[in-house]
């Protein structure tokens, strides 16, 4: 891992999504990774930005903050919107232990929403 890369990334689930996940202690994703073959995240300067492109007005979200020490190979950064470079975690299901904390966001009609204070 470089100085550079963030000992975080985020994942944005929906609360019906993670219950399953709760039971079983690991995490499949959104239809969109079962879709891409791929769980998708975002760095913290990414996250406002994905919440209200993907997410507008949903109001039973919840963010998880990944740990990349404990995703291993899997963790692949990979060139997507503007050509930034995204953390995409292949391979399985997300260990539910690698998440540092957790948080519940809403983002309204227009795309607006508050981050917790800890994202960093």
């Amino acid at each position: 891992m470089s100085p550079d890369t963030p000992s975080l990334i985020y994942k944005i689930a929906t609360a019906a999504s993670l219950a399953g996940a709760r039971h079983s202690g690991h995490y499949a994703g959104m239809p969109i990774d079962a879709a891409d073959g791929y769980m998708h995240f975002s760095t913290a300067a990414q996250l406002a930005e994905t919440l209200r492109l993907h997410f507008r007005g949903q109001a039973d979200l919840v963010i998880l903050a990944v740990r990349i020490a404990d995703l291993g190979q899997g963790l692949v950064w990979e060139p997507s919107r503007g050509g930034q470079l995204f953390p995409h975690l292949y391979g399985g299901p997300l260990d539910l232990r690698a998440v540092e904390w957790e948080a519940l966001v809403s983002v309204d009609d227009n795309g607006n929403c508050t981050l917790p204070e800890a994202v960093r």
